[in-house]
């Protein structure tokens, strides 16, 4: 099983062991990975939620994670989880991305977002999808807005990294914007169900 699209080399799918592996080799540090380094954590963490069955959803859950892989080899991972706004259990996804040194500066990353979100919409109920990156990581604002998410704002002071608070840029799509865009490049109109 896998979600990929016509004409592109990159594509989601379920995490192996082998993937395990070679995320292993490939650890986060302050140097390799400035954006997404929060501390030592351990190495076989990704291995043993795949060994257990962690890392593969299951029905009605909206939290997730899959491999992206470029031309055959495997580049990194996909996850999400769910955010909510409001009394009303409405949730919508939050969603990011870790590619190995390897995978990045290739537009990969951005393909494999733009996978994910049709992924998401595709595959679940929610209205809303969003992703949020430090206001320093210049080159994950430039692929979200690739991917087609809008700029919504800065949250201040929301996360920990690098030994202080730092603001991050929050981006997100809604269903109908993701539907429009969607029909736009098919060339039909959208339809919603919905009549007056």
């Amino acid at each position: 099983m896998t979600y990929d699209t016509p004409g592109t080399t990159v594509r989601l799918r379920p995490i192996t062991l082998e993937d395990c592996a070679i995320d292993e080799a490939n650890v986060s540090t302050p140097e390799n990975d400035p954006y997404s380094f929060y501390g030592f954590t351990d190495p076989n963490r990704l291995r043993k939620s795949v060994e257990s069955g962690e890392a593969y959803q299951k029905w009605g859950d909206l939290t997730g994670r899959l491999a992206v892989e470029a031309d055959g080899e495997y580049i990194g991972h996909v996850s999400w989880h769910p955010v909510h706004y409001g009394p009303v259990p409405a949730p919508g996804l939050n969603f990011g991305i870790g590619l190995i040194p390897a995978g990045r500066g290739k537009g990969y990353g951005t393909e494999a977002q733009r996978l994910l979100v049709a992924y998401l919409f595709e595959n679940t109920t929610v209205n809303r999808v969003e992703a949020s990156t430090d206001v320093e990581n210049l080159a994950e604002q430039r692929s979200l807005e690739k991917t087609g998410l809008l700029r919504e704002g800065i949250t201040r002071g929301c996360h920990f990294r690098a030994g202080e608070y730092r603001d991050m840029v929050v981006y997100a799509l809604v269903r109908a914007d993701f539907e429009q865009a969607r029909a736009a490049s098919r060339g039909t109109k959208v339809r919603t169900g919905f009549t007056a």
